[in-house]
């Protein structure tokens, strides 16, 4: 979903994935085989499902929905995502939310590190008619465990039909994605799957036209343009082609756990 040519990032957001939801039958599964990243941080964000996170530091997490998968790619690392072996033997639903964070240009080479948060450690805020989880970042005064490097907000909110919710206001880019339901934002109406985004010094509140879910997302502007090629994140085109041949000559090391397979670079 992003990034489009209307918007190529909201605040450090410079990726946003949609994933499912999606049905695996017995036997079945996802296999985002070993591949790598420079220059920024994912996360991992599910709704239903389960997925195995492996990685080149020794990082062996499953990921389940109401918890955090935030892995800093920096310098380099190399993951893989799997369904685990009792959701691929009885089968499941994957829904879920994957985003990539530009890091500041003063981090983009910083060590590689992998954090696992469960849902119990996150900020749960009550507003009128919504609830809502702070993902990561800064929001309604509080602060989500997760280690950023830029202000930024990312929240998980439920919204009871016409309920009206304010938007973090100390963040100067801003943006709503409908996961189920109806919303109003500044006049636009948003219904599943569909996103919108603001930038300013305020922006107007999002009016719940029926019970939806929604994430909202943004942070201040990014400090220059980023190159995105694949897997890759940087401010320099250089920085990217040393990446690239960097995993073709098997520089980025291997998964831990799963040291077999890998995704080519693209041709």
């Amino acid at each position: 979903m992003l990034p489009v040519l209307i918007a190529r990032r909201v605040g450090p957001f410079v990726f946003y994935d949609h994933m499912g939801p999606a049905e695996f039958k017995p036997g079945n599964g996802m296999d985002v085989r070993p591949h790598p990243h420079i220059g920024l941080a994912t996360v991992t964000w599910l709704f239903e499902g389960t997925i195995r996170h492996r990685d080149t530091l020794g990082s062996l997490a499953d990921i389940t929905p109401g918890a955090v998968n935030w892995m800093t790619a920096g310098r380099g690392i190399a993951h893989s995502e799997r369904t685990p072996p009792d959701a691929r033997r009885d089968g499941q639903r994957m829904h879920g939310i994957q985003v990539w964070v530009a890091l500041p240009r003063a981090d983009e080479e910083v060590a590689p590190e992998f954090h696992h948060h469960e849902a119990a450690s996150l900020p749960h805020i009550e507003q009128p008619g919504a609830q809502l989880v702070l993902i990561a970042g800064t929001a309604y005064g509080q602060a989500s465990p997760v280690k950023v490097f830029a202000p930024m907000f990312f929240i998980e909110a439920r919204m009871e039909a016409g309920a009206h919710l304010v938007l973090p206001q100390e963040h100067h880019e801003r943006g709503v994605h409908v996961i189920e339901g109806e919303v109003s934002w500044g006049g636009v109406t948003l219904a599943a799957t569909e996103m919108a985004v603001n930038a300013g010094d305020s922006a107007p509140a999002v009016q719940a036209k029926a019970a939806s879910r929604l994430m909202l997302f943004g942070g201040a502007p990014l400090d220059g343009d980023r190159h995105l090629w694949w897997n890759f994140v940087s401010s320099s085109r250089e920085r990217i082609e040393q990446a690239k041949a960097d995993w073709t000559a098997g520089r980025f090391g291997k998964v831990h756990g799963d040291e077999v397979e890998f995704i080519p670079l693209p041709g």
